[in-house]
């Protein structure tokens, strides 16, 4: 499975354009629905995970998946597969910008790449979202972060500490939690986000 991880990592990262959020939806394609190697339920608890710690989504997004299925050397095949292609394209790139002078010719790749990104991550969004126990305490923070994020323009990281503690605070106030199970469960019921599982003979 090492060589498995690494090729397919190596995939999404050669494809992954427009940030970290761009590789969600190949994320989904290849390890939810081409490989089954996990549920929708486990990518969203490792996406909640991702994006609240330090450094790029996409790298640990990668080492949490890669760790989920073969411990530490899982996370290094992954890791390294989702860099490299980003690492040999700058390179090239900024060989080129020094030698051929062609940024005027690279722009519109990049100009077109931006919509078709944008509505990958909006149909992954929608999809993942589906799987979301909408209590109504999920929609008012969902709503709160929308209003924060998109209207008055709060730094993602303070929205997403809100979140959290909006969270936790409903879920001692509102016991049970509108008596639906949280998203988390499914990871736990599995040994948990950072859990391990075997799943597949090593390669």
């Amino acid at each position: 499975m090492y060589k498995s991880l690494l090729t397919t990592f190596f995939k999404i990262g050669l494809f992954t354009f427009g940030g970290g959020y761009a590789m969600i939806p190949l994320i989904e394609e290849e390890i939810v629905r081409k490989k089954a190697w996990m549920t929708d339920e486990e990518i969203l608890d490792i996406i909640s995970v991702a994006q609240s710690l330090p450094g790029p989504i996409a790298v640990n997004m990668a080492a949490f998946i890669g760790y989920r299925l073969r411990n530490l050397r899982g996370a290094l095949m992954a890791s390294l597969g989702v860099i490299l292609p980003s690492f040999l394209i700058i390179v090239i790139i900024a060989h080129l910008l020094i030698k051929a002078n062609i940024a005027d010719k690279i722009e519109p790749i990049f100009n077109g790449l931006m919509p078709a990104i944008a509505v990958m991550i909006l149909i992954s969004a929608y999809r993942l979202g589906k799987k979301v126990w909408w209590t109504k305490q999920n929609k008012v923070i969902f709503g709160l972060a929308a209003v924060l994020l998109i209207v008055v323009g709060v730094h993602p990281i303070l929205v997403i500490a809100g979140g959290i503690a909006v969270g936790l605070f409903f879920n001692r106030i509102f016991q049970p939690f509108d008596s639906a199970p949280a998203v988390v469960s499914t990871a736990e019921s599995h040994g948990g986000v950072l859990g391990v599982e075997d799943r597949g003979d090593s390669k």
